[in-house]
């Protein structure tokens, strides 16, 4: 089972650039976030791509993720739903046998830090939900927040900066306690230069100077299949680089 997660800062921008993609990888699941468009305005050589059913959940110039599912990778057709702790456009789920699988992109918290927090503290009570009912979650998406310094080039690092306070982490922590294991860092756990997003000024995407905040997290007994989770770090013009991970399995 191949994942491609993307924060494409824009779909109709970056049309091209995800039908590259796709075909390059030829992914069984597709998360994108802060598409900034409405279904009607998505392109319809993605909205109609050939082979995946899809669900298109945002609005004009703001927020906004879509979830394609290939044909004939589930055990029946997915069934698109939003999350109760969905608000702006910022999750979409679907059933794939034992997955719940969800795209998903966390507020930033710039103009709104309570809401941020209120986001992640609902994201944890229901994957706490989702564990208790037994089963298994693949949360793929931009969260918004970095797990700890080693995920901040030591130039970006502020203690006070938004994504990377104590409290934020703390409720990052606690999802990744419910049994979730961050699969990037899981396959690569040292080292110091695994960013998915670069402040867009200065050059500082080519010099590496960026954070890691773009995720693919996923219940244990899925993880403990993943056989990679790549950042594609030269791709694409998005502030944000697409993350690719396979797994052996839904076992």
């Amino acid at each position: 089972m191949k994942v491609v997660t993307w924060n494409v800062n824009g779909i109709r921008a970056r049309e091209g650039q995800v039908s590259e993609l796709l075909a390059r990888e030829a992914p069984d699941l597709v998360c994108l976030q802060e598409i900034k468009a409405p279904s009607g305005k998505v392109p319809t050589s993605l909205r109609e791509l050939e082979g995946y059913e899809s669900c298109w959940h945002g609005e004009t110039a703001y927020s906004g993720v879509a979830l394609l599912v290939r044909r004939g990778s589930s055990p029946a057709a997915p069934v698109f739903v939003h999350p109760a702790f969905d608000f702006e456009n910022r999750a979409v789920s679907a059933q794939m046998g034992p997955v719940t699988v969800v795209s998903l992109y966390v507020p930033n918290g710039g103009k709104d830090f309570d809401a941020k927090l209120r986001f992640l503290e609902a994201l944890d009570a229901w994957a706490a939900a989702e564990a208790a009912a037994g089963r298994r979650i693949l949360l793929c998406g931009d969260l918004n927040v970095t797990r700890s310094d080693q995920d901040v080039h030591q130039k970006e690092r502020r203690p006070s900066a938004i994504g990377q306070r104590d409290d934020e982490r703390t409720l990052l922590a606690r999802l990744l306690g419910r049994g979730l294991v961050d699969v990037g860092r899981a396959l690569d756990p040292a080292n110091p230069a695994l960013f998915t997003w670069w402040p867009p000024w200065r050059g500082l995407r080519q010099k590496n100077v960026g954070w890691r905040i773009d995720y693919v997290v996923a219940s244990d007994g899925l993880a403990s299949g993943a056989t990679r989770c790549a950042v594609l770090a030269e791709y694409g013009t998005s502030d944000h680089a697409p993350v690719v991970a396979e797994f052996g399995g839904w076992s």
